[in-house]
């Protein structure tokens, strides 16, 4: 087929190197990709340079609210899309799909294909800012269908979600894959440790991702089993829904977990741990954290919540426990559940390693990522 030119808009180069580096890969087979991008950190550099992409900076703040920031970087991106003239437009992440989608429609971009991957917090169950209705608003506006138009989700409640909000209508041409995928090359499994037990959460410290439950549970757990370990990484963001810095503070200095910050490379960590935890109720597209764990052989507990419930079967083949959010007891029982029956981690990590094969092998996700672009 004949090659064609390719735009990426996302908010940050480290989502683009993690999340869809294996996709890029796959499109600088065949057509020329380039990406819009917030400023480039300096450790991220050289990694985005083997990617072998053409990159445009910009000084998009995805976390934060700014409206002149906002109107400068549609500005931006448009002139962009004028300039290079894409055939097409793959945005992802919330800003980027509101701006992008309106920047490639008055652009005159043929293929326009938003990924939704979660709504995120503006969408979490009575969540009536002025912040969140302002958003769907924009979203509303900048997906209004047109030809070319295919919006992708990471899971089906997202999009009976902006079908229920009229976001969306039946009309639209909609696709759902199996969220980012895991590369299984890269993430492979290990045997847990069940005779050192430990539990290791992976998150942003925002509320919505499950902080305080963790934290909470943690601190129970460890009355009753002072052998167990826990293990926190994630970094503390400039963002809306921050956990307030007197639990950041209480987790770092005063607790049973093991705060380690931000790391580069999750492997090790989720290696030696023998459970992995996330109990969000964030609005996630599929949780990254917990196809890695899957694809590693760990057992999961996570929240019966969007995205989340994804990566979670049940018997014969369980590979995790899915619990209510924001119910700490639950968490507490289902840690307890593993802790007394130590064979259960190894047995449902391998269930949840067959399942990765089957759902969310990354080659298996971007082969319809690349059918839903047009690009195969």
């Amino acid at each position: 087929m004949a090659s064609k030119k390719v735009l990426i808009a996302c908010d940050s180069a480290k989502s683009l190197i993690d999340f869809r580096g294996k996709l890029v890969e796959l499109m600088r087979r065949e057509h020329t990709v380039y990406a819009f991008i917030p400023a480039i950190p300096p450790e991220q550099r050289a990694k985005l340079a083997l990617l072998n992409i053409v990159l445009f900076e910009n000084n998009l703040n995805g976390s934060n609210v700014s409206i002149l920031s906002d109107l400068k970087y549609a500005l931006k991106l448009y002139r962009l899309i004028k300039q290079l003239k894409p055939d097409v437009f793959f945005p992802y992440t919330l800003k980027p799909v509101i701006y992008g989608t309106l920047a490639a429609k008055l652009g005159d971009v043929r293929k326009i294909t938003p990924m939704l991957s979660g709504l995120g917090y503006n969408f979490v169950n009575g969540n009536t800012s002025l912040t969140s209705k302002i958003t769907r608003l924009l979203l509303k506006f900048s997906l209004k269908n047109r030809q070319g138009l295919s919006v992708i989700f990471q899971n089906k409640d997202d999009v009976q979600t902006l079908l229920d909000s009229k976001i969306i209508s039946a009309k639209h041409q909609t696709a759902v894959v199996n969220g980012s995928g895991v590369d299984l090359s890269y993430y492979t499994p290990t045997r847990p440790d069940i005779n050192n037990i430990s539990f290791i959460m992976v998150s942003r410290l925002i509320n919505a991702k499950g902080i305080r439950e963790y934290f909470e549970a943690a601190q129970i757990v460890f009355l009753k089993h002072p052998q167990v370990t826990f293990k926190l990484i994630g970094s503390y963001d400039d963002n809306v829904d921050a956990i307030h810095p007197d639990l950041f503070s209480e987790i770092k200095h005063r607790s049973v977990i093991n705060y380690l910050g931000a790391v580069d490379d999750v492997r090790p960590y989720i290696s030696s741990s023998s459970v992995v935890v996330l109990p969000s109720y964030y609005r996630e597209g599929i949780p990254r954290c917990l196809l890695e764990a899957m694809a590693m052989a760990r057992a999961i507990i996570t929240c019966d919540s969007v995205g989340c419930r994804e990566t979670v079967e049940t018997s014969p083949n369980s590979n995790g426990f899915l619990i209510p959010v924001k119910n700490t007891a639950e968490l507490v029982q289902k840690m307890e559940y593993f802790i007394t029956n130590k064979e259960a981690i190894s047995s449902f990590g391998l269930n949840g390693l067959a399942l990765a094969k089957e759902k969310f092998d990354v080659h298996k996700v971007n082969a319809m990522m690349m059918q839903i672009m047009d690009l195969n």
